[in-house]
């Protein structure tokens, strides 16, 4: 799980002021990081952190309701784990809540203790995506550094064409190939064959001519 205050970040958003504040008490007496607002105008006014984080969202807010700014968030591509809280919940409105990828629903009063496991799982599930987008990136940098050539010997190969048939096919020798193959696989850090097959399927890499 997200070890509490490294590096993390839970957003309370409730018109509120009493709701509002005591989860801010709850989450820092727990040693978790909270900043509170009362719209989501004032929340999408902050900078946007680059620490793992989620979103504490009432459900009946002033202006635009907490489920159609879940809907603005998903079509902004602002991948943000959302945990929802209200105090008129109904099945239907939970139903849409978690089909749209809330990590929870909760109904007013909360039982802080399923609150804060709720906020667990999503901090750890915001850190996984981090760390996996973190990767890709770094692949792609490392990518970038291939040669137009080394990039299509490393389609082929990785499409399991022996290095004869990969030098048969876009006219080199089989030890050019070779060269290349292990250019491809220095620059990308690769150990292994089946490594740099990973890597392509990570990059969604097909067979470049």
């Amino acid at each position: 799980m997200a070890e509490p205050g490294k590096g993390n970040i839970v957003f309370v958003v409730d018109d509120d002021n009493d709701v509002r504040e005591g989860l801010k008490a709850l989450l820092e007496s727990v040693g978790m990081r909270c900043e509170a607002f009362r719209t989501t105008r004032e929340f999408l006014e902050r900078k946007p952190s680059d620490e793992s984080s989620c979103l504490v969202l009432d459900v009946r807010l002033p202006g635009t309701s907490g489920l159609d700014f879940q809907h603005e968030m998903v079509s902004a591509q602002i991948k943000m784990p959302i945990i929802f809280i209200s105090g008129h919940g109904d099945i239907p409105m939970t139903v849409k809540a978690m089909r749209a990828g809330a990590v929870g629903f909760f109904t007013k009063p909360i039982h802080e203790q399923e609150l804060l496991d709720s906020i667990h799982v999503a901090l750890e599930r915001d850190g996984a995506r981090r760390e996996q987008e973190r990767v890709l990136m770094d692949l792609r940098a490392k990518y970038e550094t291939l040669s137009s050539r080394e990039r299509q010997v490393m389609a082929m190969v990785t499409a399991g064409m022996l290095n004869k048939q990969t030098a048969a096919e876009i006219g080199l020798s089989e030890v050019t190939v070779k060269v290349h193959r292990h250019n491809v696989m220095k620059k990308l850090d690769a150990k292994s064959l089946p490594e740099l097959v990973r890597i392509a399927d990570v990059l969604r890499i097909g067979h470049e001519k």
